[in-house]
């Protein structure tokens, strides 16, 4: 008898010839990255991987044996119809997978509280600690429409798409959008975390390679989602000091009036810098407060809050820098119709807060309700 060659071994040699070409545009830099936390999160999907691999891999061997063994033509295979149960395979069958979940659980864990985003980093790598004086690069992130704003508070300088800083030194990320949710994720660096308005997020990580990496957003923000890239520059401390000369070089400043330009919906905005950043410009952002006679987030919480105010707030320090900037003028608003049109702002400004004080009244029954 003429066996006729089966109809998909065609279609299975080309999926085989065609494998190398899918995988090629693959990237393990998931478990290959430049930064420590991110290499500690490839970690884990190894070791989550292999714990699960334990139960898997003998059961796709035993479905091909039992195929096998007990196919049709195999007469000699035992034939035990009143076989029930087994007490030995009944422990292997639920003390594996017990088990596996126990260590998983364990993994999980300590890595969650280890990797905990908004816990400071202890290590720089596998073999060194962080120095206990070390002071780490202080980053202030918005998102915007569709690009990335990125405030040096400690340098006074902020740039748009570009991010940079020196190996072997922690990082401490400052999150927040404008407008809507976005996710802020290097995955050389660290892992995804999200950047939503009128709240902060916090990030902690460390480069260990130098080198140009890729960031982008991670959560779709509307038309230009795709172009909402960045690049994270990471390098030796001269490489930093260097790349801060030259940002501070360009001589342009972010004040409250060019922030608003940079917010409208742009795609595939070029890099920009800026070497001067108006006091309290992220604190304004994160409290939606960047447009002249908003009133910031914080200062109508206080107001909601009454008389209780003070108690809930010890020990916060009040954003005075942002309640400024809800009421301050645009440049060159010398004109007498400008200046009166900021007076009027700022009276708006606070008559909104005395409104949500309650002008001054006491909270219904006088007592505490957070």
């Amino acid at each position: 008898m003429i066996r006729r060659p089966s109809p998909l071994r065609p279609a299975i040699a080309g999926l085989a010839l065609l494998a190398p070409a899918l995988l090629g545009g693959c990237s393990t830099v998931v478990l290959s990255p430049a930064g420590d936390v991110a290499q500690q999160q490839g970690d884990l999907v190894v070791i989550a991987t292999l714990l699960m691999l334990i139960i898997i891999v003998p059961v796709m061997a035993l479905i091909a044996f039992f195929a096998w063994r007990y196919r049709q033509a195999n007469t000699d295979a035992p034939y035990s119809p009143e076989w029930h149960h087994s007490t030995a395979l009944e422990l292997v069958i639920w003390a594996v997978p017990l088990l596996i979940i126990i260590c998983l659980g364990a993994v999980t864990w300590t890595s969650t509280h280890l990797l905990d985003p908004y816990r400071p980093i202890g290590r720089i790598d596998a073999t060194r600690q962080v120095a206990l004086n070390a002071k780490p690069i202080r980053v202030q992130v918005v998102a915007l429409d569709w690009k990335w704003l990125f405030i040096y508070p400690d340098y006074g300088i902020a740039t748009v798409n570009q991010l940079a800083a020196p190996i072997d030194q922690p990082i401490e990320f400052d999150l927040t959008s404008a407008d809507v949710m976005n996710a802020f994720y290097i995955p050389d660096l660290a892992g995804m975390i999200y950047a939503m308005p009128s709240m902060t997020t916090r990030l902690h990580a460390v480069a260990n390679k130098p080198g140009n990496y890729a960031g982008f957003s991670s959560n779709f923000s509307g038309d230009g989602f795709s172009y909402m890239k960045f690049r994270f520059l990471a390098g030796t401390q001269s490489d930093f000091d260097a790349w801060v000369a030259r940002v501070r070089a360009s001589g342009a400043m972010l004040d409250r009036a060019t922030y608003l330009k940079v917010a409208k919906p742009s795609m595939n905005h070029a890099p920009t810098f800026y070497s001067g950043v108006a006091p309290g410009l992220f604190d304004a952002a994160a409290n939606n407060c960047t447009k002249p006679g908003q009133v910031c987030m914080d200062a109508m919480m206080r107001a909601d809050a009454g008389p209780h105010s003070g108690a809930h707030a010890e020990g916060h320090a009040k954003n005075d820098d942002a309640m400024k900037m809800s009421a301050m003028p645009m440049p060159g608003s010398g004109k007498p119709e400008a200046v009166e049109a900021t007076k009027i702002t700022a009276k708006n400004s606070a008559q909104s807060t005395a409104r949500l004080a309650g002008a001054g009244l006491p909270m219904p029954g006088d007592r505490r309700t957070f």
